[in-house]
């Protein structure tokens, strides 16, 4: 086939993305992602079409293409035009390289709030423990910090255990809850003295979190702080303590 008439079958193909009819555009994507890199330059323009449809077909057909679209988007994701960096920063995501870390680390710090965010679930989705210091960072943002708090849960990291103590000792409840939750999956035992802390924590599901983790971690210190919740306000906290202390090897006197 000539190049001319490659260009032509990628023209239709780009057309094709619009149409109403979802197989047809299935199937446009499909075919784009074995046109190979002359439509990479194409479909980055359509990253930055106004209908987000068409947006997000241009990123799947990029990312069928494979490992040759890493360099191009690792570009697009300094482009000018928000939507380009914000599907870019998606397209790397799928792509799940290592190489696509520190440039979407650097993304979580997008004047943009979709690209922040296509950026951390990149940085999931790929689970590389170098996006930890970034992600700590992240907690920060408020628009970001639940998403990241779940990132860095799934990660896993000693690194991420000085930051996750900060949040759970600090005034926002989303990120105290999901913050008591990882430090019992990370395992480490400084979170004990937090955690025991958070025992008191206004919000019930903080509680139940940090007796939780409690267990995780094996901490029989925790038994004296863990009795005055088997009385909590709240039932499953109630219940959750329970068995928290019964994991610890508590037995409640006869």
């Amino acid at each position: 086939m000539s190049h001319d008439t490659e260009s032509d079958r990628i023209d239709q193909l780009i057309s094709a993305l619009r149409d109403e009819n979802e197989a047809l555009r299935d199937h446009a994507i499909a075919s784009l992602g074995q046109a190979g890199p002359d439509a990479i330059p194409r479909l980055i323009g359509l990253m930055a079409d106004e209908d987000v449809v068409i947006r997000e077909a241009a990123t799947s057909a990029a990312v069928r293409i494979g490992p040759s679209i890493l360099a191009p988007m690792l570009e697009a994701l300094e482009d000018d035009e928000w939507a380009i960096r914000e599907q870019a920063a998606s397209a790397l995501g799928k792509l799940k390289d290592p190489r696509a870390v520190e440039p979407l680390v650097k993304a979580l710090k997008d004047k943009d709030g979709a690209v922040r965010t296509a950026a951390v679930w990149a940085l999931e989705r790929i689970g590389d423990p170098r996006a930890v210091p970034g992600l700590v960072e992240a907690l920060g943002d408020s628009t970001l910090r639940e998403d990241v708090a779940r990132v860095l849960k799934k990660i896993g990291d000693v690194r991420a255990v000085e930051a996750l103590i900060d949040g759970l000792l600090g005034n926002n409840w989303m990120v105290r809850r999901h913050a008591a939750e990882a430090l019992g999956k990370i395992g480490d035992p400084r979170g004990v003295p937090p955690l025991i802390e958070s025992l008191k924590d206004e919000d019930w599901l903080v509680r139940r979190n940090a007796a939780e983790s409690l267990a995780r971690l094996g901490a029989k210190e925790a038994i004296p702080p863990l009795l005055p919740l088997l009385e909590d306000e709240n039932t499953m906290v109630q219940e959750t303590v329970e068995g928290v202390l019964a994991s610890l090897g508590w037995k409640a006197a006869q």
